[in-house]
């Protein structure tokens, strides 16, 4: 992380946040029903049915930087030209987030770039990898965020990766909140998995770390540090954003 430019949320706003929260299982939106082995299964045989020529590269964007899902031989620093990072799905009731303060994911959205990293992964095993991948990225149906191939640029080439990007045609999908809304839910929601503000926290500190400096997110973990701050001088609660 560069010595010059300090995050304004730390460790500390994060702990401040962060409770134990029981999984409460799957939660259905109306109109989504819960994915399937059968499901899993016809998503993998699309991969790689569809796959083209060469290595098999997966783009990751959020937290597959700081904690990648499948084993790998070969990393990229890439850019998705056409792609930026937003928080643009929810409701999340479950993973990081919870009834009285749905979550609201980051996911791969139309418009701009976004430098992320490239993962090679191995042919040996590909479609287990692929299995256990699948099985994180997606828990109901239809899918918000499908997997697709997309074009990246890395300093070794170009590439065709594989990435799950949000379909703007979902009805999960949330535009047009202001960056202080959007740190009003990161600063309260948590679920079984942990708190928006620790998934922040990750993400803008891993990218850091590897010299990928996001505006966009930048200003947001300083907007979302500060919103801790006031709720505990307050004592109260964001307000939460529902679909």
């Amino acid at each position: 992380m560069s010595k010059t430019r300090q995050m304004r949320l730390t460790q500390r706003h994060v702990d401040r946040v962060q409770r134990a929260v029981a999984d409460p299982g799957p939660k259905l939106l109306p109109g989504f029903r819960t994915a399937t082995d059968a499901d899993y299964a016809e998503a993998v045989a699309g991969m790689l049915a569809t796959r083209p020529e060469g290595g098999f590269w997966l783009f990751g964007y959020g937290s597959l930087i700081w904690r990648p899902e499948t084993a790998h031989e070969e990393k990229r620093m890439a850019r998705a030209i056409g792609w930026h990072r937003r928080f643009c799905l929810g409701p999340d009731y479950r993973y990081r987030g919870s009834h009285d303060h749905p979550g609201l994911m980051m996911a791969l959205d139309r418009g701009g770039s976004c430098t992320g990293m490239a993962y090679r992964l191995p042919e040996a095993g590909l479609e287990q990898e692929l299995h256990r991948l699948i099985r994180r990225e997606l828990s109901q149906l239809p899918s918000a965020f499908p997997w697709r191939w997309i074009r990246i640029r890395t300093e070794e080439g170009p590439l065709t990766a594989l990435t799950f990007a949000m379909d703007r045609n979902s009805p999960r999908y949330v535009a047009g909140l202001p960056d202080e809304e959007v740190a009003a839910v990161l600063a309260t929601a948590c679920g079984y998995l942990g708190s928006m503000a620790e998934y922040l926290f990750s993400t803008v500190s891993m990218l850091e770390s590897l010299g990928i400096h996001d505006r966009s997110l930048w200003r947001l973990q300083a907007l979302v540090a500060a919103h801790i701050e006031k709720l505990e001088q307050r004592g109260c609660d964001a307000p939460a954003v529902r679909p």
